[in-house]
């Protein structure tokens, strides 16, 4: 895990010129420690190694006669499992499954058009709408409705929240030499008459940016001692 900002920002000094007292404050740089740090994020996320899965056993429900998903975090970037907050056995809702589904399918607007149904079995679809994170939680609209209440278990990659000096960097890989280089690369677009950011130092940031891509590409190389059937998770 990467150091606190406060320290890459202390490196970053080191390569920055400074004219006068005070012509880059800690907050602009801590700024554009942000903004590396959310061009990292993108990318790692998108690797779909599940870096940043959180697991929402809290706030998400699915009312009675609801048609769309109550509690939803606002920090939603995309959905990774939703499911009833207790499968065990025992629970009346253990046989209740939520599948994605295209909201103009032909299935989920026969699904809007049926009958409200026990909270107990079946097939409940759900589209995601809306803008998401930063701007609001996504719109999850459900079909079938239920008939009575259930407590949800919401898995999801959450955006990241605007760092602090004091904060750890949440990029996995040791992300710290990539975000010096992105920090160098933009703070002395302040000394050029274009504001461009330094190019020499951009592309340090893009050797190191793929450098950890790359390592954080797979997390798994254990091999499954078995096989998915052809058509196991076809619905």
């Amino acid at each position: 895990m990467s150091t606190l900002l406060s320290s890459i920002e202390a490196q970053a000094r080191k390569h920055i010129l400074e004219d006068t007292p005070g012509f880059w404050t800690s907050a602009e740089l801590i700024a554009i420690i942000n903004l590396g740090v959310k061009d990292l994020w993108r990318d790692t996320a998108d690797l779909k190694q599940e870096h940043f899965l959180t697991v929402d056993n809290t706030n998400v429900s699915l009312a009675a006669s609801a048609t769309s998903l109550s509690g939803v975090p606002a920090d939603v970037h995309k959905v990774y499992l939703i499911e009833p907050r207790d499968i065990t056995p025992t629970s009346a809702s253990s046989r209740l499954v939520f599948r994605p589904m295209d909201y103009n399918s032909a299935t989920f607007q026969a699904a809007r058009g049926s009958s409200a149904m026990e909270a107990t079995a079946g097939v409940v679809y759900y589209a995601i709408t809306g803008q998401g994170s930063p701007v609001a939680a996504p719109v999850i609209r459900i079909a079938p409705s239920v008939t009575s209440p259930v407590n949800l278990s919401f898995a999801y990659v959450p955006t990241l929240a605007t760092l602090l000096a004091t904060d750890t960097v949440p990029i996995p890989g040791e992300a710290d030499t990539a975000l010096i280089a992105w920090t160098i690369a933009y703070a002395r677009a302040k000394e050029q008459e274009d504001r461009a950011p330094d190019a020499a130092w951009i592309s340090v940031y893009s050797t190191e940016k793929q450098h950890l891509l790359q390592s954080l590409g797979l997390r798994q190389y254990q091999e499954p001692s078995y096989a998915d059937a052809l058509f196991e998770d076809c619905w």
